[in-house]
């Protein structure tokens, strides 16, 4: 599953990738054009990195489209078995309760819920169903989280 993403995934890429080649590129164009107004470009501070944040918006461009071309968009099955693109409510050993998506590791975003597939907890979880708990090995010992449901 090393190119596996979900649609939204996809998207959000995509919603990148357009916003660099558009915005991204004319404010690029636009630094370069003020920097070469300053002069010698051989000692031009300014310049350089202009040119330079022109190559690392190139390179993320390139690295983009690869991604998008190599996707291999994975269909939420849906039903009440956790995997991949399932979203999971978790309950730990002190009741506290936890929402994760499972999403491939280049959509993986702890902050937002998105949890990478390829994650221990996500290992854990895979397969199990409302009710079902799963355990997790962590660096303090066994971790337990029980389904409460999936979507």
């Amino acid at each position: 599953m090393e190119n596996a993403i979900t649609a939204d995934g996809l998207a959000a890429l995509q919603a990148e990738l357009d916003e660099l080649e558009g915005a991204g590129r004319q404010q690029i164009a636009r630094q370069i054009k003020t920097a070469r107004e300053w002069g010698d470009l051989k000692e031009n501070a300014e310049y350089h990195a202009a040119k330079e944040a022109q190559a690392h918006l190139e390179t993320r461009i390139l690295r983009l489209r690869e991604r998008i071309k190599n996707a291999d968009v994975v269909e939420v099955a849906g039903g009440d078995v956790v995997a991949f693109g399932s979203t999971v409510e978790v309950e730990d050993e002190s009741g506290r309760r936890t929402t994760y998506r499972l999403v491939s590791s280049n959509e993986a975003d702890a902050a937002q819920g998105l949890l990478s597939a390829e994650s221990p907890v996500a290992a854990a979880l895979d397969g199990k169903r409302a009710g079902d708990v799963g355990v997790v090995s962590t660096p303090r010992g066994e971790r337990r989280l029980k389904v409460v449901s999936v979507s």
